[in-house]
C-alpha cells in the first residue's frame, strides 16, 4: 500500500509504532517487452494503479486507446504445466515467509494484504535480482536504453518528455524489426493443448492494484500486451504504432500456436507477413493527408443515420423478409454412428433454420425447425478438398446441439456463412452488414488460393520458413515451404504496407477461436472441470478436452458479476440462471476484470470530445466500490 495522500496522517493510515515503512521514489525504470518482442526501458509510476500506468505509458508512445492493453509478467515452463490453484496450495504448505516485510511475490503481498485485488500474477523468486539499488543487467538484443533521468531514449530516440517525443516514438514503433533477437524468442511459450492456453491467462496484472503492489521491483521486466480483443477506430491516418503491434501480437500468437488456423489460413498469413516485410522499405501511399477524407466520412455516417441502411428501395420492401433458400448437404453428428451427409432443401428467416426433404415439399410442414437466437457458428473449411462446411452449436435445454451443414461452392458458403454469422449476433437478413459480411468471407477465401505461379523468384529472398510458419505446419510442409509461401503470396502482392497489416489483422479475426480468453473452472456442486471462455461478446462453457461448446451466454442477457473474497468463487447472474464457479488456472480477479473491461470496451461511443472514464473502468472491473 503506497502512502500517496500527503495530508493524511500516519495513523489515519492505520500506520503503528510497530509497522515497518520502505521509503522508495514513486517513478523507476521498468523494461518493457513491446508486442513485437522489443524492450524498452521506461521510468514508470510505482504508485499508481497499474491501469493508470499504461493510460500514462501508452501516451508517452501516442498509442490510442489505452484501456485495450495491459501488462502481465513474463511466462515460465512451469506455469504451463500447473495450475495456479496447485502453486498456491504449494505455497502454503511450504510456509514461505519473507524478511523485511518486502513481499517475495505478487500472490503472497496481495491474499495477505488486500481483499479486493487478484492473485493472478507469477510465482517469482523469493531472491530479486534487480534490487531498487542496483543498475539494470545488460539488455537482450533490440532493447533501446530508457533509463536516464530526463526520459530520454538512446541510441534512436530524442528525449520523449519534449515537444514532438511521443510523435518520433509512435513513427518508430510503427514499424518492428524483421526478426526478433534469439533471446526474445526463446521466451516465447508455446501451448500444446487447451489447457495450457488457459494457464497462460495467470500473467496478467492487476489493473486495480499499483505495479509495486505486485511483485514488480526497479528494473524488472513487464510485457505490454492487447489484452482486450476489441479494437476501436483503427485508422491507418492516427494509429500506425497501434496497426503494426496488435499485427505484430496477433503474428506471434500465430506463429507460436496460440490460436489454430487451418493449412491455407497459415499460408495466407505467411504471405501477408512477406508482403509486409517486402513493403517496410518501400515508399508508401501518404495516409496522413486528407481533411477532407474525414469530413467525407462524417458526412457518410450522418447520411447513414438519417437515411437509414439501403436495404429497401421501395414502400413494397419494408414488408419484404430477406430469405435464403437452397440445397444443402446436412448432418447431426453423434457419437457411434456412422451417418454421413444427407442433402435437404433448407430456409432460413427470421433467425429460424427450416429443412424439408425437397423443394417440392417445402409447402408443407419442415422436418425441423430450428431456432439459431444464441447459436456458435464455426467455419469447417479445407479449400484443397473442396469443403465448404458450417458448424452450428445451437443452444438447448441440456446443453449445444450441435449440426454441420456443408455447401457446394464457396458463394453458397459466403451467402449462408454470413447469415449463420448474423445470427449468432441476434441478427437477420435485414440487417445492412449482410452484404459487407459475404464479401468479407469471399475475400478471406481469395486470399487462400494459392496462384498458379510465385511472381518473386526463390533465389531472389532469403525465407526461413520457421519465420514464417508455426512449427506444425514447419514440420507439414518442410521443402515445399518456400514454393507455397511465394504461391499464396502473389494474391496479396500488390497491397502496401499498412494494408496487408490490417489484412493480416482482419483474416486473425476471422478465427473461431479468435479473442477467447479461457480459464479452466470448476462449478459449484459439481466436480468435473470445464472450461470457461471470455469472449468481447459472450461467456462460453466449455469441453476442457475438444473445445465444443456445452453453453453461450451473451453479455446482453447478463445482470450482474460478483466475486465472493472469502470463498474466492464468482458468481454472474444471468437472466435465466446464475453461475457459480471457482478459477483454477488463475485468481477470479482475473475472470472478473476481463469480463467488466469488455462491459466497460462496449460502452464507447464515437463522440470526439469522448474522455476515458478511469472511474467506471475501476468500478466495472475491480470487483468492489
Amino acid at each position: 500500500m503506497w502512502l500517496t495522500h500527503t495530508r493524511s496522517t500516519l495513523d489515519q493510515y492505520g500506520v503503528g509504532a510497530a509497522a515497518q515503512l520502505h521509503f522508495t521514489p514513486m517513478h523507476k525504470t521498468l523494461r518493457v517487452q513491446m508486442p513485437d518482442l522489443r524492450y524498452l526501458d521506461f521510468r514508470v509510476d510505482f504508485s499508481t494503479k497499474t491501469f493508470n500506468s499504461v493510460v500514462s505509458l501508452c501516451k508517452e508512445m501516442g498509442i490510442r486507446y489505452p484501456e485495450e492493453l495491459s501488462f502481465c509478467k513474463p511466462l515460465s515452463s512451469d506455469d504451463l504445466k500447473q495450475n495456479y490453484t496447485e502453486k498456491q496450495m504449494k505455497k502454503k504448505s511450504s510456509a514461505a515467509t519473507v524478511k523485511n516485510g518486502t513481499p517475495a511475490d505478487t500472490n503472497s503481498f496481495i491474499a495477505n494484504r488486500s481483499h479486493n485485488s487478484t492473485n493472478g500474477s507469477l510465482e517469482r523468486s523469493h531472491h530479486n535480482p534487480h534490487s531498487p539499488g542496483r543498475t539494470p543487467i545488460s539488455s537482450p538484443g533490440g532493447t533501446w536504453r530508457h533509463t536516464t533521468n530526463n526520459g530520454s531514449l538512446n541510441n534512436t530516440l530524442d528525449s520523449v518528455d519534449g515537444s514532438g517525443g511521443a510523435a518520433d516514438l509512435s513513427t518508430t514503433l510503427a514499424t518492428s524489426p524483421l526478426h526478433p533477437s534469439e533471446e526474445a524468442r526463446a521466451k516465447l511459450k508455446r501451448p500444446k493443448s487447451l489447457l495450457e492456453k488457459a494457464r497462460m491467462n495467470v500473467a496478467w496484472l492487476d489493473s486495480s492494484l499499483s505495479i509495486m503492489e505486485q511483485g514488480v521491483r526497479e528494473f524488472d521486466t513487464l510485457l505490454l500486451r492487447f489484452k482486450f480483443f476489441s479494437f476501436y477506430d483503427l485508422n491507418p491516418k492516427y494509429d500506425g504504432a497501434r496497426i503494426n503491434l496488435i499485427y505484430e501480437q496477433a503474428k506471434w500468437a500465430i506463429l507460436n500456436e496460440e490460436i489454430d488456423c487451418t493449412e491455407e489460413e497459415m499460408l495466407m498469413f505467411a504471405a501477408l507477413q512477406l508482403q509486409v516485410n517486402l513493403q517496410i522499405n518501400q515508399p508508401q501511399p501518404d495516409t496522413s493527408a486528407g481533411t477532407e477524407d474525414d469530413i467525407d466520412r462524417a458526412l457518410s455516417e450522418l447520411q447513414m443515420s438519417l437515411e437509414g441502411s439501403h436495404v429497401s428501395s421501395s414502400p413494397a420492401d419494408i414488408m419484404h423478409i430477406p430469405e435464403l433458400a437452397d440445397y444443402l448437404k446436412f448432418m447431426k453428428p453423434r457419437r457411434f454412428t456412422l451417418k454421413g451427409l444427407k442433402q435437404y432443401y433448407f430456409t432460413y428467416k427470421d433467425l429460424t433454420l427450416r429443412y424439408y426433404k425437397s423443394q417440392e415439399a417445402a409447402s408443407d410442414d419442415p422436418i425441423e425447425i430450428i431456432n439459431l437466437r444464441g447459436c456458435e457458428v464455426t467455419p469447417d473449411v479445407n479449400l484443397s478438398q473442396q469443403r465448404y462446411g458450417i458448424k452450428l452449436e445451437v443452444p438447448a435445454t441440456d446443453g449445444m446441439t450441435d449440426y454441420i451443414l456443408r455447401c457446394s461452392s464457396e458463394d453458397q458458403y459466403a451467402r449462408w456463412m454470413a447469415a449463420m454469422r448474423l445470427a449468432s449476433k441476434g441478427r437477420s437478413l435485414a440487417d445492412s452488414s449482410y452484404d459487407s459480411e459475404v464479401k468479407s468471407i469471399l475475400a478471406f477465401l481469395s486470399m487462400q488460393h494459392p496462384a498458379p505461379a510465385p511472381v518473386l523468384n526463390p533465389e531472389s529472398l532469403d525465407i526461413q520458413p520457421e519465420h514464417y510458419l508455426s512449427p506444425r505446419y514447419t514440420r507439414r510442409i518442410r521443402g515445399k515451404a518456400v514454393q507455397r509461401i511465394l504461391e499464396a503470396h502473389a494474391n496479396v502482392k500488390d497491397l502496401p504496407l499498412v494494408d496487408a497489416k490490417l489484412q493480416f489483422i482482419r483474416a486473425w479475426q476471422a478465427l473461431p477461436e479468435y479473442g477467447i480468453a479461457l480459464f479452466l473452472v470448476k462449478h459449484m456442486g459439481h466436480k468435473r472441470e470445464e472450461l470457461l471462455g471470455v469472449a468481447f461478446n459472450r461467456i462460453m462453457r466449455m469441453e476442457p478436452g475438444s473445445g465444443d461448446h456445452i453453453k453461450t451466454w451473451r453479455y446482453n442477457t447478463m445482470k450482474a458479476w460478483n466475486v465472493n473474497w472469502e470463498t474466492r468463487h464468482m458468481m454472474i447472474q444471468f437472466e435465466e440462471e446464475n453461475v457459480v464457479f471457482s478459477c483454477l488456472t488463475a485468481d477470479c480477479k482475473v475472470v472478473h476484470e476481463f469480463i467488466g473491461g469488455y462491459i466497460f470496451l462496449s460502452m464507447r461511443t464515437k463522440d470526439a470530445n469522448q474522455n476515458l472514464n478511469e472511474e467506471l473502468f475501476h468500478k466495472l472491473t475491480g470487483g468492489w466500490v
